[in-house]
């Protein structure tokens, strides 16, 4: 923040400081406003504990100073990214929900490979998080082409809200735990251990880094600036934290977003019961544009 008032405001917050009813109905409403995620009372406590984190960085003392300093000095406009980076949620895991793998690569991707002519085939990872999703959509894109399809090339777009995980995705560095349930062959072909043994660190491959590119998008947002229609798009766990009109509204933009005979991936936990749109499923949460 640049406010000198705020920069000067570099104190403790008080250990009993809570956030009043008054002020958690106006940061739900407007997160809800920015990024479809509502936030019920129940979630009062949760977002408390996140926004200490970020009232200690800005050196606001209390969450009623940090609430006037959005709502009523205006400063919603540069704190809006920070405060959703800290309220959204991040959970990711390479070959996360594997069933979906098994079906691109046994399935969707010679389906593909029939219906379409281009050369490079385009993949969108909608809501990427620290890049295990687009990481693991580029290790079974490689096995697949180079055995199945040497001439053709791909490319994967990968979003978030976040640019906290962004700035992680790009790196492209995991630790060993998280990176464990990738199979051992793609592990020697596709990912690189830190030459100190002690850091427990693994990084992809600099041949899948480069298929892959990351972006800052709001899913909310009245057009998907993607570029040509995809052939696959994956936005998975991330309706849930929708309401249904919400829900609607995107999935709308994400069919509108492929090609016909392109494939939605949703997540497990996740539904499209009783919403009109030009997409028949093909198997459980995975849904063909018609």
């Amino acid at each position: 923040m640049t406010d000198s008032s705020v920069n000067a405001a570099l104190k403790t917050q008080p250990l009993d400081d809570q956030l009043s009813k008054r002020n958690f109905e106006a940061l739900s409403k407007f997160i809800y406003s920015y990024s479809g995620i509502k936030m019920p009372l129940s979630k009062s406590t949760m977002l408390e504990g996140r926004l200490r984190r970020r009232l200690r960085v800005t050196g606001i003392a209390t969450f009623d100073d940090y609430c006037d300093y959005l709502f009523n000095q205006g400063g919603i406009e540069r704190e809006a990214i920070y405060l959703i980076d800290a309220v959204t949620t991040n959970k990711t895991d390479f070959f996360r929900e594997p069933k979906h793998f098994d079906y691109m690569r046994d399935v969707a991707l010679g389906d593909i490979v029939r219906q379409f002519s281009e050369r490079r085939l385009r993949i969108w990872s909608s809501a990427c998080s620290t890049g295990a999703e687009p990481y693991t959509l580029a290790m079974v894109m490689s096995d697949y082409l180079q055995s199945q399809a040497p001439d053709r090339d791909y490319f994967i777009l990968a979003t978030d809200l976040s640019t906290d995980v962004l700035q992680k995705a790009q790196k492209g560095i995991y630790s060993s735990d998280m990176m464990a349930p990738v199979p051992p062959d793609m592990m020697r072909r596709y990912v690189m251990r830190a030459a100190n043994a002690h850091r427990q660190e693994m990084r992809v491959a600099p041949m899948l880094r480069q298929k892959v590119g990351f972006a800052r998008m709001n899913l909310m947002d009245a057009k998907y600036p993607i570029g040509d229609p995809m052939h696959i798009i994956f936005c998975r766990n991330v309706l849930i934290y929708f309401d249904k009109q919400t829900q609607q509204q995107v999935l709308t933009r994400l069919c509108n977003s492929l090609v016909p005979g392109g494939y939605l991936f949703i997540g497990h936990s996740e539904t499209v019961s009783g919403f009109d749109l030009p997409i028949r499923q093909v198997a459980n949460t995975i849904f063909k544009r018609i």
